[in-house]
């Protein structure tokens, strides 16, 4: 299902179409909310709710970083969510997974951080923030390592990211393989702001429930059956 089918699917389904809304703003000015937008914005919200229920491969991405010499910081991508994985190349281009810590602990493990080596361990450590005065905090996190880098090391980071929104990029993973979740999603969105009958919208959930369930079974079961990683979110399947 692509956007425009989605589009027009949730105003058929609600048998709405959202007409243009006015509101006055917090400076006294009027704006318009207009019915794209309205709808847009159940889209992306259902968008949201499914990627943070179901670990899709398809909402992971990986870049390849490099570490700076003394420098126990390393900086996170500007669409960074979560870490899947972290890993260090040596000069032999071997790879070592880093093992994920609190920042407490490296900071008693590694109380010094003029001592160095090659990375073993990293921790999710703030938002960075710049070199102006006063600084300036970020959208954008770092993490800490442990020890310092006593050299410079590519750095392999696998993370979770939101992908592009339909509403933008016309067609997606989910749109052309679980356009039932992203439907249902939208509707409850959708009929929730109309304030619509109870019973229809328990309906809409217990679809979207149901989209879920097959979603969760690919995501979280049949493509983690041969998972390394023990610790990944991971559900049997028959």
């Amino acid at each position: 299902m692509n956007y425009a089918t989605l589009f027009d699917t949730i105003k058929g389904y609600v048998e709405n179409d959202f007409p243009d809304t006015q509101f006055t703003g917090s400076s006294g000015s009027a704006s318009t909310f207009t019915s794209k937008e309205q709808i847009d914005t159940f889209i992306q919200q259902a968008e949201q709710r499914i990627y943070n229920s179901v670990q899709f491969p398809a909402i992971r991405k990986n870049v390849t970083g490099t570490t700076t010499t003394s420098n126990r910081y390393l900086s996170s991508p500007a669409d960074f969510l979560a870490v899947y994985s972290m890993a260090v190349i040596d000069g032999s281009g071997n790879y070592e997974y880093l093992l994920n810590k609190d920042v407490n602990y490296i900071r008693a493990a590694y109380p010094n951080p003029s001592v160095t080596g090659i990375p073993k361990y990293y921790a999710l450590f703030g938002p960075t923030t710049t070199n102006d005065s006063p600084p300036v905090i970020t959208n954008e996190y770092s993490f800490i390592l442990g020890p310092t880098p006593d050299a410079a090391y590519s750095i392999e980071l696998h993370y979770y990211y939101y992908p592009e929104s339909i509403v933008t990029a016309s067609t997606t993973w989910l749109g052309d393989n679980f356009d039932s979740a992203l439907l249902y999603g939208a509707l409850v969105e959708a009929y929730t702001y109309m304030k619509g009958e109870p019973d229809v919208l328990a309906n809409y959930n217990k679809r979207y429930e149901e989209a879920m369930i097959l979603a969760k079974r690919l995501g979280d079961g049949m493509e983690r059956r041969d998972a390394y990683r023990s610790g990944q979110v991971r559900m049997s399947v028959n």
